[in-house]
């Protein structure tokens, strides 16, 4: 009877999580008026401002990387807390998105991160009850998103490869996950946000969503998010820090190489870059 109860409840979540996204989103994400400039080979800018979606103005930007062409994906670890358009040349880096959850008096993670047969840093129980179900997982450039909790964090044993766990997990294999042992609030609050995805035809996907910016970028939940992702291709997808974190950056292009609105300035320009602990890299 238990185990009923919960699947009815689990079934009725996941309902109301796709029935809250409309046809007329998906076909205003499809529609918009995208701007796509490859900027290398393998890499290609999109950025787009929808005015009407999800009730609000959006301002999106992704990075499609193309890991058939050489590029890789790697972790980077600011070990004193750093903006990503300083730091990203220490690691050679062509492109970049923000990393997963930090103290930001102390500058460590607080989620798990393990660099090759290092182990950095572990998981706060804080972090498991708020948002953490997911994990980027990287070995020898190659990235994969995997499921993540206590149990798995407590037994894992790899030796090879980079481990970052963060959160929520939003897609798996192309349906959505279940997001119900996550807080409610940080769930359904809009907030600027950052993403990394893997697309059914195996690219990867950079995304930011800006916010914090009323009738620029009103920012989006978790289940507007997956469902972005969704209409763009993503088969497995995860949510990194967002907020005044996120930040897309992309070698060569002006403004530092900050091509999304970062929020941490409180202005709506290319400036309000966020000292950051770790991110997420790419490099040939």
């Amino acid at each position: 009877m238990k185990r009923y109860f919960a699947f009815s409840i689990l079934l009725v979540f996941l309902i109301s999580v796709v029935n809250a996204q409309t046809k007329a989103d998906s076909i205003a994400i499809v529609t918009a008026p995208w701007q796509i400039v490859e900027t290398q080979k393998g890499i290609v800018h999109k950025r787009v401002v929808v005015l009407s979606l999800y009730q609000g103005v959006q301002s999106i930007n992704l990075l499609e990387i193309n890991p058939e062409t050489g590029k890789k994906v790697g972790i980077a670890v600011n070990e004193k807390m750093d903006k990503i358009s300083f730091s990203a040349a220490n690691y050679q880096a062509i492109a970049a998105v923000n990393g997963s959850y930090f103290n930001m008096k102390e500058g460590n993670s607080v989620c798990f991160l393990k660099t090759d047969c290092q182990l950095a840093d572990t998981t706060t129980l804080s972090e498991f009850k708020l948002r953490v179900t997911g994990a980027v997982y990287i070995k020898k450039g190659k990235l994969k998103l995997i499921p993540w909790n206590r149990v798995v964090e407590k037994m894992y044993k790899g030796q090879k490869g980079m481990v970052l766990a963060s959160g929520p997990l939003m897609l798996k294999d192309g349906t959505y996950y279940n997001w119900s042992m996550c807080n409610s609030d940080f769930i359904n609050t809009k907030h600027p946000r950052s993403a990394v995805c893997i697309t059914k035809e195996g690219k990867i996907l950079f995304v930011t969503v800006d916010g914090r910016f009323e009738g620029l970028a009103e920012g989006m939940n978790i289940p507007e998010l997956a469902h972005l992702l969704k209409v763009l291709g993503a088969k497995d997808a995860i949510n990194l820090d967002g907020g005044g974190s996120t930040t897309l950056w992309l070698s060569g292009a002006s403004d530092n190489g900050i091509v999304n609105y970062p929020c941490d300035n409180g202005k709506f320009d290319h400036e309000g870059e966020r000292k950051v602990a770790n991110f997420l890299y790419v490099y040939e």
